[in-house]
């Protein structure tokens, strides 16, 4: 380990109570945005057959929103370097609320355009409100939180998107039995403006701008490096980001990964439910545990990615975690689905998704050091290449089912996820590239 990563895991104590209440309100924005998108997913057998769409329809109508989320990651990852993550966030909200509103409305557009279409425009558009929020939150840790605890931060962040999925499951599957699928759109849209107001009005973009800024400064005064803002003045190069070996790793890690997760949550609910023939309010719950332990082990592998760093340096920390966990999610996947007995195959399957998990912290912390000035341009890539495996999980699933049983249709997610290990065995964030200048 050299002697400035030393320096820097001294800042893991020195966090303040300002830094993770921001990283606390982002993992709220995070769960409402996954309240907002999973919905559709529990909603889908009742939308499927009200207007009488197929299997590969209603995938397409999923694969609308991560379109649209992955093709406008990188330009909203940009506008959050241009214009700063908290207004960014602010815009996204206000978009989020708009269209998961509209989604209730869809039938009534349908008019117009058709059934068919005017879902298809309302997700897409969704999509594109959305894309911004993870490259922002990568920017806003960057500009709070130090190098040391940015995976554990990270992880935090991101367990929010499972707890909204896991909540979702259970509280849309009862209000859809009392009130129809379109509630549940409207009461999502009532709180996600909430909450985004919320941000607004407490949140600063730099810990400078903060009325509790003497906190901060005074945990960042304890250590030679800060722990706030990151660089902010050099060239803005897409070159640069796109010639960076690292960044180009993790982007191609991220696609296999995410390729894996949208498995589980577009396709799980509907697996339980339609393949494995159980009860709805089973099939709810089961989905409910696979999700809650995606919680639990996205800040856990964070945690102990930073926890090692002063033992193995933040290469080894890092990779170790990721590998290892990526590896034991393809087996507990490809076991998992052989296996008869519910609850066994359950706890398996609830165990691939959380050791899947444990990378995400790691995944986001090595692209915030891999892209230095331009943090949210950088991660809008990884995410933006990420979400492309995001895109093809929710067509390409169900068509392997169709042609080899939904058990090939889940085990080529084994394959799929291996091949982010393999690229974690080249990614060194000890070592980021210099990003920002020609």
């Amino acid at each position: 380990m050299t002697a400035m990563e030393n320096i820097r895991t001294k800042e893991t104590s020195n966090v303040s109570p300002t830094q993770w209440g921001i990283v606390s309100l982002m993992a709220v924005l995070s769960f409402m945005s996954y309240i907002d998108r999973t919905i559709m997913s529990i909603a889908g057998p009742h939308i499927i057959k009200e207007f009488g769409f197929s299997e590969t329809e209603m995938g397409s109508i999923f694969s609308a929103f991560i379109l649209s989320y992955a093709l406008f990651m990188v330009p909203g990852g940009w506008l959050t370097d241009r214009f700063g993550p908290r207004l960014t966030l602010t815009v996204m909200g206000v978009g989020a609320t708009l269209f998961t509103a509209l989604t209730a409305a869809a039938s009534r557009i349908s008019e117009y355009i058709g059934v068919l279409p005017s879902f298809l425009a309302i997700r897409f558009a969704f999509g594109i409100c959305t894309a911004p929020l993870y490259p922002a939150c990568g920017r806003m840790t960057a500009n709070w939180v130090p190098l040391s605890s940015r995976a554990r931060a990270q992880g935090l962040i991101l367990a929010g998107a499972p707890l909204g999925g896991a909540v979702t499951p259970v509280l849309v599957s009862w209000l859809i039995t009392l009130y129809g699928w379109r509630v549940p759109f409207v009461l999502a849209a009532t709180v996600t403006i909430m909450v985004t107001v919320g941000w607004f009005w407490y949140v600063r973009d730099h810990s400078a701008e903060s009325p509790d800024d003497s906190t901060v400064k005074e945990s960042a005064e304890v250590d030679p490096i800060p722990t706030g803002d990151v660089e902010t003045k050099g060239t803005f190069s897409w070159r640069a980001l796109l010639r960076n070996r690292n960044l180009v790793l993790l982007a191609f890690g991220y696609f296999a990964l995410n390729y894996f997760e949208y498995i589980f949550f577009y396709w799980i609910y509907y697996y339980f439910g339609e393949i494995r023939h159980l009860a709805q309010s089973q099939s709810a719950i089961y989905t409910t545990a696979l999700l809650l332990t995606m919680m639990a082990m996205m800040p856990v592998g964070g945690w102990v990615a930073d926890w090692l760093i002063p033992y193995w340096g933040v290469k080894a920390s890092r990779r170790t975690v990721s590998v290892g966990g990526l590896i034991l999610s393809a087996l507990f996947l490809y076991v998992g689905t052989n296996l008869t007995t519910p609850l066994a195959m359950v706890t398996l399957l609830s165990m691939a998704l959380g050791f899947a998990a444990s990378s995400e912290g790691p995944f986001w912390a090595s692209a915030i050091e891999a892209g230095k000035n331009q943090v949210g341009a950088a991660g809008g890539i990884m995410n933006g290449v990420g979400n492309v495996g995001g895109l093809l999980a929710p067509v390409l699933t169900p068509y392997i089912a169709a042609r080899a049983g939904w058990t090939w249709g889940l085990h080529f997610g084994s394959i799929v996820v291996l091949a982010a290990a393999l690229a974690w065995c080249f990614i060194d964030p000890s070592r980021p590239e210099t990003v920002g200048s020609r």
